[in-house]
């Protein structure tokens, strides 16, 4: 059976984030750190090594394939800073667009530093996020 490397952990959040190399990064990952808290009014955890997550749901799909995942979270990576909103809701799209300057992967979105995008409407799609996930999977 598959097992998801990804998972909440114990790891200390402040720490990973002592341990960005790039300072600039480390500042950044700060805000968000300070963003994501308020916005959701959750606790951050660690999500594997380098996931920093914010409250938690459980999917199970058609196939049988079922797990836990963060609400929301991001990411300071060394080539970009990775923010993870849910995948599927429209106005995910329609926010994406007032953003600022992001690029976007099949689930992440990936932005510079944190002086690119409007925190308004990062603020936003936190919020977004989190409803939509709420409303997919009501039984969390």
């Amino acid at each position: 059976m598959y097992e998801l490397k990804t998972k909440e952990n114990d790891g200390d959040v402040v720490a990973f984030i002592n341990s960005v190399e790039n300072p600039k990064r480390q500042e950044d990952a700060y805000k968000l750190l300070d963003i994501f808290t308020e916005t959701t009014g959750l606790k951050a955890k660690m999500w594997g090594p380098s996931m920093i997550g914010f409250g938690s749901y459980h999917y199970k799909y058609t196939s049988g394939h079922e797990g836990d995942a963060m609400l929301v979270g991001f990411s300071p990576r060394k080539a970009k800073v990775s923010l993870y909103f849910a995948t599927g809701d429209t106005e995910r799209e329609q926010l994406l667009q007032e953003l600022g300057k992001h690029t976007t992967g099949k689930a992440c979105v990936y932005i510079n530093k944190l002086e690119d995008v409007n925190v308004d409407v990062l603020k936003t799609l936190i919020k977004q996020s989190i409803i939509f996930l709420k409303d997919t999977y009501p039984n969390n």
